[in-house]
């Protein structure tokens, strides 16, 4: 991006959104730039609730196009997309009041089942009915007195940030030049006060450099308003921060075939399996503190475990908590609100773009099942009707890198086990994971048989995928595998560090770390994963922050 060559278009954020909108222009045939201040993924998109859902409340407020959306797109990452990725999730609705919520919730949940049903039929089941007996039957761990009977209805679930690496890679294939840990400087604009180039800074290196480009898009989530301020423009969106945490429960203290979905006085909360853990959440609450590394207070966690226990027959207690996590999202502000208008539940979740200033695109708002329809809507705007019409959006039927044969390569799963050695169980992971891209892994394996191996502290995951989360996916640092690749930051109790110096070594051979680089990488993430841990015994929210805050990022964000 730095030799001279223009851009049609550089985004600023390696969220879902940015990546997304990458893959959607790269796909259209634009000289396409990414860059991201920080790692790929690392704000609100490995935050979520890591549901791709048609948002069943939405239906409840009568939004339904918003619901069409979220169902439309959840069918298409299930069915061609992200096959790999995205899979399809059962979740048990206790019912109390026998008649009147079932028959309630059945016309909710029918409509749900109908619209998904029009767009993409028979990308998941429809809802079925259960008695009190059935429904403790799918769900042992329910208090007898929780429920009269149920509905099982279905939505998805994605690793999040497994989703925005893939979307990366996949803008990469054609033909995006795309660079993590760059952070946007000044953006530049002709005599004429349009955009046309932008400065940045490699933060791993101090330098700067200039990008020229025709035009900018701005997907920085809750970042939106500092960076659009770059363009000296009072212009643009105004978002409000609403942190969500999360707790993550060990599988066996949760005894179900299936996920739950509760209302609850202010929202909803959904209890997720993944295959070895549980992951409860989430929160929504207004938050004004440090942007960068939000975390769960004491008062968060004691929230989501008193809302899940008011159902769980055994009570889970702080003690039964593997990690948390907790992510900031980017509600659009419709304005100065007062009092209870003023609550971030109040804020619509549909996405907004706007131009802040000639050339410069903003989008915010939304959520991450609709990221494809909110690409499409930001790089249509950017070029305008006559332009996008001649250059229409195609990642409706384009799948993301991996997703190709997948289907065939887990008919051969237990083929691969033995030609491989491998367990089927690793097989699996690998292919939802990376989809064709095992064969990559495969080949390295062949290459350096001791990346076949698994960790010895994490034998989940195998040497070689720390080894491809560097060759293949771009991680520079200890955090961004122990983060965003292979997670164990809240899949481990001790959130990785038992594991950490082996991650090191590995890392450390591909990107020529010496002892002194090596220790400072393990240095910091421990001190980042102790200061978690403080904060989640502290009840005030600014004072948990400030614990985190003290800790050194790996490579600061420059203040501008």
């Amino acid at each position: 991006m730095a030799n001279g060559e223009e851009l049609d278009v550089l985004v600023i954020g390696g969220g879902v959104t940015g990546a997304g909108i990458a893959v959607d222009a790269a796909t259209r045939g634009l000289n396409v730039g990414i860059i991201e201040a920080q790692d790929w993924s690392s704000g609100t998109s490995s935050r979520s609730s890591k549901l791709i859902h048609g948002g069943l409340r939405y239906l409840y407020q009568l939004d339904f196009k918003l619901v069409h959306e979220s169902l439309r797109e959840r069918g298409l990452l299930l069915i061609q997309n992200a096959p790999h990725l995205v899979k399809a999730q059962p979740l048990l609705w206790p019912l109390k009041i026998p008649v009147v919520e079932r028959t309630y919730s059945a016309v909710g949940v029918g409509m749900y089942d109908a619209i998904a049903q029009a767009a993409h039929p028979g990308a998941v089941p429809i809802q079925r009915h259960h008695t009190k007996k059935g429904s403790l039957k799918l769900c042992p761990a329910l208090k007898d007195d929780a429920l009269n009977g149920s509905i099982v209805y279905y939505d998805a679930r994605v690793d999040d940030s497994r989703l925005v690496i893939t979307l990366v890679r996949t803008a990469v294939r054609y033909g995006a030049k795309a660079a993590s840990r760059t952070q946007l400087i000044e953006i530049l604009k002709d005599n004429r006060g349009r955009v046309n180039g932008a400065v940045v800074e490699d933060l791993e290196t101090g330098e700067r450099y200039t990008i020229k480009t025709k035009a900018i898009i701005n997907a920085t989530g809750v970042w939106t308003e500092k960076t659009q301020a770059l363009a000296g423009t009072t212009g643009g969106l105004k978002v409000l921060a609403s942190k969500g945490i999360h707790l993550v429960i060990p599988k066996d203290r949760i005894k179900s075939e299936v996920g739950l979905f509760l209302r609850t006085e202010k929202s909803v909360l959904f209890i997720i399996p993944w295959k070895r853990y549980w992951i409860i959440g989430t929160t929504d609450t207004k938050y004004h503190e440090s942007l960068l590394n939000p975390v769960a207070d004491e008062a968060d966690i004691e929230y989501l475990l008193e809302h899940a226990n008011s159902v769980l027959k055994d009570p889970l207690t702080k003690d039964d908590i593997i990690g948390t996590y907790a992510g900031l999202r980017p509600l659009l502000q419709p304005g100065t609100l007062d009092g209870d208008a003023a609550k971030s539940t109040k804020v619509s979740r549909e996405h907004t773009v706007t131009e802040a200033a000639p050339g410069l695109t903003v989008i915010a708002g939304g959520k991450l099942t609709s990221y494809r329809q909110m690409a499409e809507d930001a790089v249509d705007f950017m070029l305008g009707k006559e332009r996008a019409a001649k250059q229409p959006c195609v990642t409706g039927k384009t799948p993301l890198e991996g997703a190709d044969g997948y289907r065939a390569l887990w008919a051969r799963r237990e083929a691969m086990a033995r030609e491989t050695g491998l367990s089927v169980d690793h097989i699996e992971d690998m292919l939802d994971r990376y989809g064709n891209n095992i064969d990559v892994i495969f080949d390295m394996i062949k290459d350096t048989p001791d990346l076949g191996e698994p960790l010895a502290e994490a034998p989940e995951y195998l040497r070689a995928e720390v080894a491809f989360g560097v060759t293949h996916e771009g991680a520079l640092h200890l955090e961004d595998i122990l983060l965003h690749r292979i997670r164990l930051v809240y899949e481990h109790r001790d959130a990785g560090l038992a594991a950490m110096p082996e991650v090191a070594d590995i890392m450390g051979h591909y990107l020529g770390w010496d002892e002194d680089t090596k220790e400072r990488e393990m240095d910091l993430y421990r001190r980042a994963c102790e200061a978690v841990r403080e904060a989640e015994l502290i009840t005030d929210e600014s004072a948990a922050q400030a614990v985190r805050d003290e800790v050194e990022p790996i490579r600061p964000m420059l203040d501008v």
